[in-house]
């Protein structure tokens, strides 16, 4: 049986939900990102204290169709960008679809109309952060990490990065207070924004 769970975006919290099933005896065949098998059909009582158990450390069990997709394209990007060892250098669109089965156009409509970004905009988002992350560990050039990330040059790096962050490269190196956003928190901005201005 295949379960899905959100907000699983971290090589820890696969680690938190093993326990979690070890600690209920489910047995898992596959946990990854987003996304666990196990060997159980899960009982009323059972997908219960899933759920609240899951809860208790900030994740959730999801159900619905278009909630399961989005979080299946998330866990995709984030896999992609902060834990491969280099970001593919495929056309995006062309892996997500290929990966997840569906039509990208499908996909990207989804995406746009639950989350308010564009799957772009998304992949954008965590490029930005793991060159932030990359520039911070300073072991890589601004050239290397842009051949790293798969853009066409140290100029699109520095145009995107500064697009997003308002800083150069360069200028991010020499900061002293280096903010980065949580992985679970890229690409919820523009709701945050939003939010101000309703206020």
């Amino acid at each position: 049986m295949k379960l899905f769970i959100k907000y699983m975006v971290s090589v820890r919290c696969k680690i938190a939900v093993k326990e979690v099933f070890k600690n209920l005896g489910l047995h898992f065949i596959v946990v990854d990102l987003g996304e666990v098998e196990i060997m159980e059909d899960l009982s009323a009582g059972q997908e219960a204290a899933l759920k609240a158990a899951l809860h208790e450390i900030g994740l959730e069990l999801m159900e619905d169709k278009k909630a399961i997709l989005i979080e299946k394209i998330k866990s995709l990007i984030t896999e992609m960008i902060h834990h491969s060892s280099e970001v593919p250098k495929v056309n995006y669109s062309d892996y997500i679809s290929e990966k997840l089965a569906y039509d990208y156009t499908y996909l990207s409509n989804i995406f746009s109309e639950v989350k308010g970004i564009t799957i772009q905009q998304f992949i954008i988002n965590h490029k930005i952060e793991r060159v932030k992350e990359l520039i911070i560990y300073d072991e890589l050039s601004i050239s290397e990490i842009a051949w790293k990330m798969n853009y066409s040059s140290v100029a699109h790096l520095s145009n995107q990065f500064k697009k997003n962050t308002g800083l150069s490269p360069s200028h991010f190196k020499q900061m002293k207070d280096k903010r980065r956003t949580p992985i679970e928190e890229i690409g919820n901005s523009t709701v945050l924004i939003e939010k101000d201005h309703k206020e």
